[in-house]
C-alpha cells in the first residue's frame, strides 16, 4: 500500500505537532504521545496555524480531517499505525530508547521515521529487532507547509523501505528526497550550519546586525533559492554557457579566505547577549504565535505563485502543490451523488485569506476574479471536465467575462459561491455567478460568463461531446425555469 492509513506520532512539540497537522489534514487520523503536560494546548495551536494556512493555501477538496487522539503510552499510541514518527528530544541516547520502545510494540511493516535533525540512523537502529524499517525523515518547519522530507537510511535500512516511504509521503503533498548515504546533519542542515555559521561571525565582527543580515537573504539569493535553489541559480548565472563558464570564472574565489567556516566562534554570554536583543528588536512586539502566522501567510503567497510558473505545470515547491491539487480533486473533486438543480448550485465555500486582501483589509479585484474561475472549474468538474479531460487535449474556455462589485468581501470572511445555468448549445455556456458572504447570505459580486468547448491542440471551438452535454443539459434545462437572477445582461455602467 502506498498510502498512509494510520500515523502514530511520538512526541508533540513544534515538529511532532506540526507533523501530526500534516497527516491530520491529509485525512489519516493520528494516535499521539507525549508526556508533556502542555502537549495538548501545543498541539492544538499548531494544527489551528495549520488548518489556517491550509484554507489559504489551496481550494481543492480536502479530505475529512483526521481524529486526533492523545494516547497515555508509546505502545497504546502505535498500535495499529502504518507510519510511525518519532519527534522527541535531540538525544541520542533518548531517541535510540524511544524508537526501540516503539520497534517492540509495532506492527513489523510499520514505517518508523525519525525527525532528527543530524543523529545518523545508524546510532538510531542500533538495538531494533526491525532495523530494516526505520529511517530517518527530517522535514522543515513548518512541516505542514514545506513539503521536504529527506529520507536516510541506515547500515540496516532497506531500500525498500525508503522507496515506500517516499511513495507514502507524495499523497500528502510531500516530497521524499532519498540521500545516497547517511551523514551527520543531512544535506539541509549542512548547508544551513554553513551560512549560521559565518552569519554568527558576521555579528559577532560587528559587520552587521540580525536585521540587515536577514535583510541581505530575503531581498536577494533568499528569493532565487525559492525556486531554483543553489545549482540551477549558478547555472544561469553562467550565461549561455552554463555550470562549466561559472565554475571557471567564479571557482578560483573558494582559495580567497573571505569566509570563517573553518573558525568556531565563540557563544560566550555576550554574543548571545547581542544576537538575542537584536532579534528581539527586529521582531518588535510580534510574539512567536503572530511571527509563526506572518510566516505561514508569506509561504502560501510564494508556494501560490510557483505553482502558476512555467505555463501553470509549477515549478518547485510549487510545483508539489500542483501535484497535491491534482490528487486532491481526483480524490474528492468529483461528483459523488446527483447535484440539487432545482436551485443555484453551490459550489464552492472559502474564506478571504492574507494572500488576498489588499492594504485595506478588502479583497482585491483580481481575487473576485480567481474565485469566479474556481467555480467555474466546479461545474466543469461536475460534468465530467476533469483534469483527465483537459490533459485529452479538450476543455471550455472562458471568452467574456462581467463583473459586478457589489460588497465588500474582507480579511477573513467567510464565502460561498453559487452558479446558475442561463444557456447551452453543444460549444457553449453561458452562466451568473454570485459571491455570498456566508453569514448572511448577501450577494458582494456577481459575473456573467460565456466559456466555449474547445480542441486546446487545434485551438478551435469544438462542439462537446455527448457524455459532457448529458450531464450538462439536465442543469440548464432545471434552471431555465429559475427566475432570471438580477443583473443578467447588465452593461458597464448602466444605471439600475
Amino acid at each position: 500500500m502506498t498510502s498512509i492509513t494510520k500515523a502514530a506520532c511520538i512526541g508533540g512539540g513544534v515538529i511532532g505537532g506540526a507533523w501530526a497537522a500534516r497527516f491530520l489534514l491529509g485525512g489519516i487520523d493520528v494516535s499521539m504521545y507525549d508526556p508533556h503536560p502542555e502537549a495538548k494546548r501545543i498541539v492544538g495551536e499548531v494544527l489551528a496555524n495549520a488548518e489556517r494556512a491550509y484554507a489559504m493555501l489551496t481550494m481543492a477538496p480536502l479530505p475529512r480531517k483526521g481524529r486526533l487522539t492523545f494516547c497515555n503510552t508509546v505502545e497504546e499510541a502505535v498500535a495499529g499505525a502504518d507510519w510511525i514518527q518519532e519527534s522527541v528530544p535531540e538525544r541520542v541516547d533518548l531517541k535510540r530508547n524511544v524508537i526501540t520502545q516503539i520497534d517492540a510494540a509495532a506492527d513489523p511493516k510499520a514505517l518508523i521515521g525519525s525527525s532528527t535533525s543530524g543523529i545518523m540512523p545508524t546510532d538510531l537502529q542500533r538495538d531494533m529487532k526491525h532495523p530494516e524499517r526505520m529511517f530517518v525523515a527530517h522535514p522543515y518547519n513548518p512541516v505542514y507547509l514545506l513539503p521536504l522530507a529527506e529520507l536516510v537510511g541506515g547500515e540496516k535500512t532497506s531500500a525498500e523501505t525508503l522507496e515506500l516511504a517516499k511513495a507514502r509521503l507524495a499523497p500528502i503533498g510531500m516530497k521524499g528526497v532519498i540521500l545516497k548515504k547517511e551523514i551527520e546533519a543531512f544535506v539541509g542542515d549542512r548547508l544551513l550550519e554553513a551560512v549560521w555559521r559565518e552569519g554568527l561571525w558576521l555579528i559577532h565582527d560587528d559587520i552587521c546586525d540580525t536585521e540587515t543580515l536577514d535583510d541581505v537573504i530575503r531581498y536577494s539569493f533568499g528569493m532565487r533559492w525559492a525556486q531554483m535553489g543553489m545549482f540551477e541559480t549558478y547555472r544561469i548565472a553562467g550565461g549561455e554557457a552554463g555550470m562549466r563558464h561559472f565554475l571557471a570564472q567564479f571557482g578560483p574565489c573558494l582559495s580567497w579566505p573571505w569566509t570563517k567556516l573553518t573558525d568556531v566562534v565563540d557563544l560566550d554570554d555576550a554574543l548571545v547577549d547581542k544576537i538575542a536583543s537584536q532579534s528581539d528588536a527586529q521582531s518588535g512586539a510580534r510574539g512567536i504565535r503572530d511571527l509563526e502566522r506572518i510566516r505561514d501567510e508569506n509561504l502560501v503567497g510564494i508556494m501560490q505563485a510557483l505553482k502558476g510558473a512555467d505555463g501553470g505545470k509549477g515549478w518547485g515547491s510549487g510545483k508539489i502543490l500542483a501535484d497535491f491539487e491534482k490528487h486532491l480533486w481526483a480524490q474528492g473533486g468529483g461528483s459523488r451523488q446527483a447535484p440539487d438543480v432545482s436551485a443555484p448550485l453551490r459550489l464552492v465555500d472559502t474564506k478571504v485569506s492574507a494572500a488576498w486582501v489588499d492594504y485595506n483589509g478588502h479583497m482585491t479585484e483580481h481575487r473576485y476574479l480567481q474565485v469566479f474561475g474556481d467555480t467555474s472549474d466546479a461545474l466543469l468538474r461536475l460534468i465530467g471536465v476533469d483534469f483527465a479531460y483537459v490533459e485529452a487535449g479538450h476543455s471550455y474556455y472562458t471568452v467574456e467575462t462581467h463583473i459586478r462589485h457589489l460588497g465588500e468581501a474582507k480579511l477573513g470572511q467567510a464565502l460561498y459561491m453559487t452558479l446558475q445555468v442561463l444557456a447551452t448549445d453543444e460549444k457553449r455556456i453561458r452562466y451568473f455567478t454570485t459571491i455570498h458572504d456566508a453569514a448572511t447570505g448577501e450577494a458582494l459580486a456577481t459575473a456573467e460568463q460565456l466559456m466555449l468547448h474547445v480542441d486546446s491542440k487545434a485551438g478551435k471551438a469544438v462542439s462537446a461531446p455527448k457524455e459532457v452535454l448529458a450531464k450538462l443539459t439536465p442543469i440548464a434545462e432545471a434552471h431555465a425555469k429559475l427566475p432570471e437572477p438580477e443583473g443578467v445582461g447588465r452593461a458597464v455602467g448602466q444605471k439600475r
